[in-house]
């Protein structure tokens, strides 16, 4: 009788701590400009890790530096679409006065790994890393091909990375239909019960740039026409500015779960939000457009008014408001602000069904019989919108099963990233379970 995954001929958990604990202490911070230490040594490891194991990994730079990890694992030749796991290098900047542990030693204290990278997303990355090396040396390929890609730049728009490839290398991914990464397969505390949300989707980004013009001239005037004022105006209207709740089918399919598990009216969405407690700032962040003022850039001494002034807003659109976006953040600002779009990149949703959704929820019920599964709708981005350039089809799937009281979500770019050891071994389960069933 062939033996299941979990009667351990093999341990997909054995190395998934020492490996996040290698990734992380290899700095890869992106600065969102060509001054950090870029991908080059964390896609050495990668690789180096696969070929132990007798897989060879093609090494990608878009720049000096900037490297990206292609391979394929298992069986290629039966024509099946090969499943796209992938995962990301970079990480955000880290300061280390603000931590408790040094963000690039990987310490462990309190049944934890510390580190920049721990959540986003090198937990992820050790997770595939541990479970392809024990398959491989045990000799039990996946049900399904796998396409690994490990990339540069996910953290500043993936042009180094996913967008990359995707230009200039599709070939290597191009049979591919369907892809899992980040964000999504973790565990949130819902009335004592554990929920496990699946990214089904993500929003569209648009990075603008808000310009005021004004007459210049000595600070001890009157200036009915300052920048900084018009400018300001703007930022403070556009900060507060309530975008209407409007749930897509993956918010609807989330709140119906969360009303079941609560007994809350479906229709008290507020109440069924707080159901998440903190991460009730990302879940929610899911129902509607946002538009946060992130910078600000005006004047050059204090007795002298500018000519003009200027300010930076992050806006996340939801799937079907492309087209309107911008021009309803326009009106916001007020006719004499000029808004530019600088960076714009689609919204995804895509339906929660299918075999790939259906060996995801059965990998977590194996490891956890208990577990709750629904969608949702993602609000920041990630490498899917790439794949989705080639008509890859993306799924969020880091599975973590995490502690009730743990703020999960407020350590993504936070201070004191950190992931219990036992999610790192959860997760690691999970992933061999799941390339058995995809």
């Amino acid at each position: 009788m062939d033996q299941e995954p979990s009667e351990q001929r093999y341990d997909p958990a054995a190395e998934v701590v020492g490996i996040c604990q290698d990734l992380i202490g290899i700095d890869t911070s992106n600065y969102g400009d060509s001054s950090g230490p870029g991908e080059r040594k964390a896609a050495e490891y990668v690789a180096a890790q696969l070929a132990e194991v007798g897989i060879e990994a093609d090494m990608i730079e878009a720049a000096p530096g900037r490297a990206n990890v292609v391979a394929r694992w298992g069986d290629h030749s039966g024509g099946q679409p090969p499943l796209l796991v992938h995962g990301h290098l970079d990480v955000v900047p880290a300061r280390a006065d603000d931590w408790t542990l040094p963000p690039f030693a990987a310490e462990i204290s309190d049944d934890y790994l510390y580190g920049r990278g721990a959540v986003d997303m090198k937990d992820f990355d050790a997770m595939v890393l541990s479970t392809v090396r024990a398959r491989q040396r045990a000799g039990v390929p996946p049900k399904r091909p796998v396409v690994l890609v490990f990339t540069a730049d996910e953290e500043a728009g993936s042009g180094y990375g996913g967008h990359y490839l995707v230009d200039h290398h599709a070939d290597l991914l191009a049979d591919c239909t369907e892809a899992i990464g980040e964000v999504g397969g973790f565990s949130a505390d819902i009335a004592g019960q554990r929920l496990y949300v699946i990214e089904s989707g993500e929003k569209g980004l648009a990075w603008m740039r808000l310009t005021a013009e004004g007459a210049a001239g000595h600070g001890s005037m009157r200036h009915p026409d300052n920048a900084v004022t018009a400018i300001a105006a703007a930022v403070a209207a556009i900060g507060a500015y309530e975008w209407p709740v409007e749930p897509g089918p993956s918010m609807r399919q989330l709140l119906a779960k969360v009303s079941e598990l609560t007994g809350i009216d479906g229709e008290r969405t507020d109440d069924l939000l707080a159901a998440f407690g903190p991460a009730a700032r990302m879940i929610g962040a899911g129902l509607c457009n946002t538009t946060n003022p992130t910078m600000l850039s005006a004047g050059y001494k204090v007795n002298v008014v500018p000519g003009s002034a200027e300010a930076h807003v992050d806006g996340r659109y939801l799937p079907g408001d492309a087209d309107t976006f911008v021009d309803q953040v326009r009106a916001i600002a007020g006719d004499h602000i000029t808004v530019e779009a600088q960076s714009f990149q689609p919204a995804l949703e895509i339906g929660f069904e299918g075999d790939l959704v259906d060996a995801m929820t059965a990998a977590l019920h194996a490891e956890d019989p208990d577990a709750h599964i629904a969608p949702f709708l993602m609000s920041g981005g990630t490498d899917a919108k790439a794949w989705a350039r080639l008509g890859i089809r993306s799924y969020g799937f880091t599975p973590l099963r995490l502690p009730a009281d743990l703020d999960f979500t407020a350590l993504f770019h936070g201070v004191d990233e950190r992931v219990p050891l036992d999610a790192l071994a959860f997760g690691a389960r999970v992933f061999d379970r799941l390339v058995d069933l995809a």
